[in-house]
């Protein structure tokens, strides 16, 4: 069977060809964005999947702008701890790793983890970035790439941070099938940097904090739009596709985010020498905590569908990015860390509440159909 060629920075995205191979069909030419409001609409009623459109990117004032680079700066160092703790519990359960992160959250992440194993242990780990959705699964095509390519037991999936651990249960029902049906075994483990849904045993920390890759949308991410599945463009023998918004090179702050990052490797390597043995010897397994949470904030909001609900910092701050925002609720305790979170919520219209015994820094809420858009006071 003939594959498909893989794309590479920079005829598609604005990291450096030797960085990340993207597993993905170019559909920069095609005009997949819709409304929010529309769009959200769509796929509530059923009428369309979230992965068949993509919608119109919110681009930032230059106060959330500020926000981002306060963030960035801040955050820095924690980051690179995050990334040097989890390249090194790979490195220790891989004789040759295949990073393979999820399009897009996965990618930046994925070049950092690459970039450790460099700074660290003078080794070059091949990086691929593959598509994974929701309901549909990941991208067959890509796999029957990998497969073809490197060792699947050599592979290790990456993504940014977990919510209420949906991908990382997508992931294993879709690799079940994938062996089931064209006899390719992968390992599901998924690597991330933050696990504030303790629902993965590869992790660089726990604790729900900003990774400012999460601020926004392709400008952090490669200038690469999420990943489109649709009968319509996408044919069996294809990658999943994205498209390359060169449009928006001037804002672009993909390259910055990771250099700022890399920078502080030698500030955090004695630490991370120290923290990940200890780590690794501890028990990690998954208590699914965010799972549980996610079900009973569910319930107590009235929400008749659990994907209504993204928990985590940096799945509310996506809800507000793009999607139709009903409420964010915050720790009062995190609401110094929350900067962008609340002037997103401000210029959006969106009520804030304070829950003081939530597991999360904080929750997004997407509005439910027929719901008014500011019937809760913050």
């Amino acid at each position: 069977m003939t594959l498909p060629t893989p794309l590479h920075g920079p005829a598609f995205s604005s990291y450096d060809a030797a960085e990340v191979t993207w597993l993905l069909t170019d559909l920069s030419d095609v005009e997949l964005e819709a409304p929010v409001e529309q769009r959200e609409a769509r796929i509530q009623s059923g009428a369309a999947h979230y992965a068949e459109s993509r919608p119109t990117e919110y681009q930032p004032s230059g106060a959330y702008l500020e926000l981002f680079h306060a963030a960035l700066a801040e955050s820095a160092d924690r980051v690179a701890h995050a990334v040097g703790v989890v390249t090194e519990l790979v490195l220790a359960q891989r004789e040759a790793p295949v990073l393979v992160s999820l399009a897009r959250a996965g990618t930046p992440v994925g070049i950092l983890m690459r970039r450790w194993a460099r700074y660290a242990h003078g080794v070059t780990l091949p990086h691929y970035t593959v598509s994974i959705v929701r309901d549909r699964g990941i991208d067959r095509v890509a796999m029957r790439y990998l497969a073809r390519h490197h060792d699947p037991a050599q592979v290790m999936f990456v993504d940014g941070w977990t919510g209420k651990g949906a991908i990382s249960r997508e992931l294993r029902a879709a690799l079940d099938l994938l062996a089931e049906q064209d006899g390719l075994v992968f390992d599901p483990t998924l690597a991330v940097l933050a696990d504030p849904g303790n629902c993965v045993t590869v992790f660089g920390t726990r604790d729900d904090f900003l990774i400012p890759s999460a601020c926004l949308n392709s400008t952090v991410s490669g200038l690469v739009s999420r990943t489109v599945l649709n009968d319509r463009l996408i044919g069996p023998g294809q990658f999943h596709g994205a498209k390359f918004y060169r449009h928006l090179a001037d804002a672009d702050v993909s390259n910055l985010l990771l250099d700022r990052i890399t920078a502080r490797f030698p500030a955090v390597a004695d630490r991370v020498a120290a923290d990940w043995p200890a780590l690794a010897a501890s028990d990690r397994t998954p208590d699914w905590s965010g799972w549980h949470t996610a079900l009973r904030l569910t319930r107590e909001y009235g929400l008749d569908n659990v994907n209504l609900l993204k928990p985590g910092v940096g799945e509310t701050t996506r809800v507000l990015l793009r999607r139709m925002p009903w409420r964010v609720l915050i720790r009062p305790d995190a609401v110094a860390d929350l900067g962008h979170v609340l002037l997103l919520a401000e210029q959006r219209g969106v009520p804030v509440e304070k829950v003081a015994d939530l597991p999360y820094s904080a929750v997004g809420l997407i509005r439910p159909r027929g719901a008014a858009g500011t019937d809760v006071a913050s």
